[in-house]
């Protein structure tokens, strides 16, 4: 059984790194698809709308099927369909058509996002200590990986769609392959209550669990917001406000992805030893420390700085929320963290869109207190992880508690 549960982790592990590898393989390859179908940088600002669309409705659609049907046939379907339709936007001739491949492409990846995360809840219920954070770092794997395959593709003189076809058919492959080692449902309800009584959440009863999880959904959408934030402003900020070089600004973003990245790494760990609620608290208010330090920071030096901690604050916070709503009730755990990422994928969107209107009003630094005030409720907030006394997890073999 031991053995089992560690390859249904490794597998996991694959599908995290797959979901990340076919959403960046559409990323890099962006400037070409942008001058193939004639678009402006404007309507591809739209387009990208249309994609979380996709996403957001994918995700509220595989989570009630995932708890219906079982992880183990979602997750692969979800990871299938992604590959299958990663071509369309390679396809895509003009805005109308690029339009409907990126809401199909995108409705694939919120199927997948969910689903996996679904599962990574039962595999972490079934060893009864935290892995979740470490499912969440290897996701940003993919992204390295097919910057590295858009390189050889490109200097191959591959165009996007025959790229984009062979990433996608060698995803449905991985998709099918694993999925033989996933979890063939979710662990019994013993399991969830010593993992609950371990630190992460009790399993609630039935629709009493719901108000809780839509108070997870909010901060997740803050938190996501920040990171959406980030994602798109922390090179312009080096660049307009600090003066630097497009070169030196681009470690902004750089400096702040390898913090969470890290971060990620490490707070399976902090949150077997200090708690879940501890992760996500004193995380959310170093990410407040480090975002106050960019936005009224007055040298270069800070900025890095303050990056860094935002990016270290955050990194450990989605995790921990995904996780809390999975372990609410295990019955529903796909609808809950559907709930959670759906609101959390709103945030993500809504952030780079938030900042660029409040530059309209303030100067950018200024703007990006919001940040600081959307960290501090989280902090604030981060009472909703607790459903009993708030207690680390114990150390426990993983086959007892499976």
């Amino acid at each position: 059984m031991e053995r089992s549960l560690r390859a249904a982790r490794v597998a996991t592990y694959v599908y995290f790194v797959l979901c990340g590898t076919l959403l960046s393989t559409w990323v890099v390859h962006i400037p070409a698809i942008e001058e193939r179908t004639g678009i402006s940088h404007a309507t591809l600002g739209g387009l990208l709308v249309v994609l979380g669309l996709g996403a957001f409705v994918g995700m509220r659609v595989a989570g009630p099927l995932t708890d219906r049907l079982g992880t183990r046939t979602v997750v692969p379907a979800g990871g299938a369909l992604c590959g299958a339709t990663l071509v369309l936007p390679g396809l895509a001739h003009d805005p109308w058509t690029l339009a409907g491949a990126l809401l199909v492409f995108g409705l694939s990846n919120g199927c997948l996002d969910v689903s996996m995360n679904a599962h990574a809840v039962h595999v972490e219920r079934a060893y009864g200590r935290p892995v979740m954070s470490g499912f969440h770092a290897t996701f940003s794997v993919g992204g390295v990986l097919a910057a590295l395959a858009g390189a050889g593709t490109a200097s191959a003189g591959l165009n996007p769609a025959a790229a984009m076809a062979a990433m996608g058919a060698v995803g449905i492959v991985i998709a099918l392959v694993a999925a033989r080692d996933l979890l063939p449902a979710a662990p019994e309800d013993e399991s969830a209550g010593s993992a609950a009584e371990a630190g992460t959440s009790r399993p609630a009863e039935g629709g009493g669990s719901t108000g809780r999880v839509w108070l997870l959904a909010v901060l997740a959408l803050m938190v996501m917001l920040c990171e959406g934030a980030a994602n798109d402003w922390s090179a312009l900020h080096l660049k307009d406000v600090m003066g630097a070089s497009a070169g030196a600004a681009a470690f902004a973003y750089g400096t702040f992805a390898a913090a969470m990245t890290v971060g990620r790494l490490l707070a399976d760990r902090c949150a077997a030893r200090f708690g879940s609620l501890a992760i996500l608290r004193h995380g959310a208010a170093v990410a407040a420390v480090g975002i106050t330090l960019v936005a009224l920071g007055p040298w270069m030096w800070t900025a890095f700085t303050g990056w860094a901690l935002f990016g270290l604050g955050l990194s450990g916070c989605i995790p921990q929320l995904f996780s809390a709503a999975g372990h609410a009730d295990p019955s529903a755990a796909g609808a809950n963290v559907s709930r959670v990422a759906g609101l959390g994928y709103v945030g993500m969107l809504a952030g780079p869109a938030v900042i660029g209107w409040l530059t309209h009003l303030v100067a950018l630094n200024h703007a990006l207190v919001l940040l600081t005030l959307l960290c501090v409720a989280t902090a604030v907030g981060a009472g909703a992880l607790r459903t009993g006394p708030d207690r680390a997890y114990r150390p426990e073999p993983a086959a007892d508690s499976h």
